[in-house]
């Protein structure tokens, strides 16, 4: 688990380098933020992604939407409803909101979409069972009153109640679900080490070095 105050650390997310060319793991997310003269602190994937390691459903860059939004009905863990979208503004101040109730904002620098919503107003999302046998490595991220962001990834496989529920008891609002057993994170000062990864979108944490 790790928790981040936007107003004082640098929150993006990420896609491709420099030369146009898709990221995919966390080492390659080191090196390029490293070659950038900044450390990084944090990271974790970001959301679901196409085969071709496009980001799944609307993905924000630098105030440029570089995916749009997908309000497609379908199936998969994208679909189960509702889904929705974290973003972070230029303020620095993050949101997480169901899909349908997203508004296009020229004030949003980031953002990215999966799905399902895990807390919903403070509320587990009703779709999931408590004693769901539904179980995979998973990963979120939620927002605290305070505004401070936590992003959260199980060690072992847990079923989406669980996963929730550990959110709603840190005391978050609304929390999305990222992804499932591809999911790696980043946490050098845990001792918690992971550089590789085939994704779309990533999130990363940044100091300057």
């Amino acid at each position: 688990m790790y928790q981040v105050n936007p107003q004082k650390q640098t929150v993006k997310l990420y896609w491709k380098n420099n030369k146009n060319e898709i990221l995919k793991s966390i080492n390659n997310l080191k090196n390029e933020t490293e070659s950038g003269n900044e450390k990084l602190v944090f990271a974790m994937n970001g959301g679901m992604f196409e085969p071709d390691n496009a980001p799944k459903g609307l993905y924000i860059e630098n105030f440029k939407t570089l995916k749009s939004i997908d309000t497609l009905q379908g199936s998969g863990n994208f679909y189960l409803q509702p889904n929705g979208i974290f973003y972070i503004t230029k303020n620095h101040q993050p949101g997480i909101t169901e899909t349908k109730k997203f508004r296009q904002d020229a004030d949003i620098q980031y953002a990215t979409q999966s799905g399902p919503m895990l807390l919903i107003d403070g509320k587990i999302n009703p779709i999931f069972q408590k004693d769901s046998k539904n179980l995979n490595i998973r990963n979120g991220v939620g927002i605290l009153e305070n505004g401070e962001v936590i992003f959260a990834m199980s060690k072992k496989e847990i079923n989406f109640y669980s996963l929730a529920q550990l959110f709603k008891e840190m005391g978050c609002k609304n929390a999305l679900y990222l992804d499932g057993y591809v999911s790696r994170a980043y946490l050098p000062e845990k001792n918690w080490i992971q550089t590789d990864g085939d994704f779309g979108v990533m999130v990363g944490v940044t100091a300057s070095k």
